[in-house]
């Protein structure tokens, strides 16, 4: 429970993101599958195709991030969309994963240390069709060195800006991150493969008097 986080760091659990309110603008989720411009890995697919949504403004700035990648670089998305049942099974695994590692620990302790990694389900991004979890790769499909696997969050080398990468790994985040900061997206910085728009998280990053986005049913 001592893991060291980046200075400045804001979680989705503070108080500031949670306290954010939301004014659901309605625009629908879009389907990748039927989205020519962006490349969609399918290691998470699920069978009712969740993982391929996002929300319209979401993919429009994933497609303007693409022009500002250099030629021979693309995209690629793991995951968009996530139905809250589904993040509410991901979050209690983590909480018990560490209530297991530290038995004698407080249990808000336990839940705000779980949001490093997971976000809590009345917050997600990515129940709101908000965030997406992606990577780079070649046109042929390579993904890019980036210093871990997506969802490899063992270490604090998943950290966007952690000094414990190679050269090679941090050209390849920065190129990342100049792309999807440039079309509008923010990063969550204890996960560099995960960046939304319009969600609770973004509106505070931003400085917005609400969010654009709250939970949506697929």
């Amino acid at each position: 429970m001592d893991e060291v986080l980046n200075v400045g760091m804001v979680l989705l659990s503070d108080p500031g993101v949670t306290a954010t309110q939301v004014r659901e603008c309605g625009e629908p989720l879009v389907d990748l599958r039927d989205v020519d411009a962006l490349r969609l890995d399918h290691r998470l697919a699920d069978s009712a195709g969740a993982f391929a949504r996002l929300r319209v403004g979401v993919v429009d700035r994933l497609v303007t991030a693409q022009t500002l990648l250099p030629a021979g670089t693309r995209l690629l998305v793991i995951e968009g969309y996530r139905p809250l049942s589904l993040q509410e099974h991901y979050f209690e695994a983590h909480v018990r994963r560490l209530r297991d590692r530290t038995p004698d620990a407080d249990e808000s302790a336990l839940r705000r240390h779980a949001s490093r990694y997971i976000s809590p389900p009345a917050v997600a991004p990515h129940v709101a069709g908000a965030a997406v979890d992606l990577t780079l790769c070649s046109v042929d499909g390579e993904e890019l060195p980036m210093g871990t696997a997506v969802n490899d969050t063992d270490t604090t080398a998943c950290h966007t800006d952690s000094p414990d990468i190679g050269a090679p790994a941090r050209a390849n985040r920065d190129l990342l991150c100049a792309a999807l900061h440039g079309a509008g997206l923010v990063n969550y910085p204890s996960e560099w493969w995960h960046w939304s728009y319009g969600d609770r998280y973004w509106a505070y990053l931003t400085g917005s008097d609400h969010a654009l986005y709250g939970p949506v049913s697929a």
